[in-house]
């Protein structure tokens, strides 16, 4: 089963689902007069430490993920595989550029850990970059979601995404700063950067399209609602050569979800959209107009904890050892589910990159759910590239594949975790700090506490 994008599944991923009277998202005006110390305040300080089996488990998994990202990716064009089974050889060519990006950033870790050799880390990362810039098809820059890895040809009528294409950007972007004198891979970087024409993205609006169709023109669908949008609307003011006007940033809707008397801009979606941005661009103690979204995001997951174990009562199998769900496989194909509220009609699926995905901001609590998956269920969900996509141990359905993305967000906030080097390699890039500065993001000098 594949994960399509939001042309190929024939709606808006983005749009909130039904909910029940009295749980929809209130409007940020309407939340701020309710909530005086802004969105996204929590008063339990997270535990930051993990205990010494926990880490020893992020760095195996770290090790696995560089496996999945080499292994996985053709050796000619570098674009990595949207899944691949746990077992046995992959047959596919699909490929997905979000991977890609995440793969990117991969083979940064992994030379920097040595989990891989150096030479071959750095030699896939400019068969990569040469391949993007100068084999594969786009239009105005953007590239299709899911491609042929051996090709570049779209696949499935997929969606040219922006969404997508700022993944892999953030991939190639961390490899520019990491492989800082390496010409060749700096051309190549900025030249990917600088040819991606976020104005036409626009399409005359305020805010981006999620993408376009050849043969349809651009999607209705906007990202114009809080999600895990934050690095590319960055990226695309930032711009050395297409940057959209500042004021974009002032059109994004910031609905308020309130769970468990925890308060957070969300709206209604699964836990990924609070996760992604965070992975590369480092918004710790930082601020904008309308909120710390760093401590936003660890609001949003221990509200998700506490849904996770109010649920509990419905699936026995959950409780603080066992949480997390976010879209994922099921038993029955592709879903998008989550909480809270509750969306997708859950059925006790759990998915390890929920947590994973989380490991920055629940340090202690994510790592021990991870911990408790392998421990409890060992080589039916924790494989030779890590954990599968999902499992539901009731039913005796342990996921088939490893999926690129689930690898890609659970190494790169266990490194982050572990020593803030994403954080760090990405925030070299002078575009992304240039836009901060414009959108008027600042030191948080007082919030409820300070991230440490």
């Amino acid at each position: 089963m594949l994960t399509l994008g939001p042309a190929a599944l024939g709606q808006n991923q983005n749009a909130a689902p039904k909910v029940k009277p009295g749980q929809e998202p209130k409007p940020e005006a309407q939340a701020a007069a309710q909530y005086p110390h802004g969105p996204g305040v929590f008063i339990n300080h997270p535990f930051t430490q993990v205990t010494t089996a926990a880490d020893t488990l992020l760095d195996d998994l770290e090790g696995r993920a560089s496996d999945f990202f080499y292994d996985q990716a053709s050796p000619r064009t570098g674009m990595v595989r949207d899944r691949a089974p746990k077992e046995g050889l992959a047959v596919t060519r699909v490929s997905s550029i979000a991977a890609t990006g995440f793969g990117l950033t991969a083979l940064c870790i992994a030379h920097k850990r040595n989990y891989l050799g150096k030479f071959e880390c750095e030699q896939r990362v400019e068969k990569t970059l040469a391949f993007l810039l100068e084999d594969c098809p786009h239009e105005h820059g953007f590239l299709y979601h899911f491609i042929d890895m051996e090709s570049g040809q779209r696949m499935f009528g997929c969606e040219l995404s922006s969404i997508d294409t700022c993944w892999l950007l953030c991939g190639i972007l961390t490899c520019r700063q990491y492989f800082a004198g390496n010409q060749r891979i700096e051309a190549l970087a900025t030249t990917f950067y600088r040819r991606i024409d976020w104005e036409w993205m626009m399409n005359g609006g305020t805010t981006l399209s999620m993408g376009w169709l050849p043969d349809q023109g651009f999607l209705t669908q906007r990202w114009d609602i809080y999600a895990e949008l934050l690095v590319m609307y960055l990226l695309a003011i930032g711009s050395p050569t297409h940057p959209i006007p500042a004021d974009s940033w002032l059109a994004l809707q910031r609905p308020v979800v309130q769970f468990g008397g925890i308060d957070y801009i969300s709206g209604v979606a699964p836990i990924f959209i609070h996760q992604y941005a965070h992975a590369w661009c480092d918004l710790r103690n930082m601020a904008d107009l309308h909120a710390n979204y760093f401590t936003n995001s660890i609001a949003a997951t221990s509200a998700h904890q506490l849904w996770c174990l109010t649920m509990g009562r419905k699936f026995p199998w959950w409780d603080q050892n066992l949480w997390g769900l976010t879209a994922s496989d099921s038993r029955e194909g592709y879903r998008v589910w989550g909480g809270p509220p509750s969306m997708g009609d859950p059925d006790g699926t759990l998915v390890p990159c929920a947590t994973g995905g989380s490991l920055v901001f629940m340090p202690a609590e994510c790592s021990h759910v991870l911990l408790s998956m392998r421990e409890q269920f060992k080589d039916k969900v924790y494989t030779r590239y890590g954990f599968v996509d999902a499992f539901q141990p009731h039913a005796n359905w342990y996921g088939p594949d490893i999926l690129g993305i689930d690898q890609g967000i659970t190494m790169l906030m266990a490194e982050n975790l572990r020593t803030g080097f994403v954080w760090e390699q990405f925030m070299k890039n002078p575009e992304v700090t240039h836009a901060m500065q414009l959108v008027q993001f600042h030191p948080d000098l007082n919030p409820m506490w300070a991230v440490r």
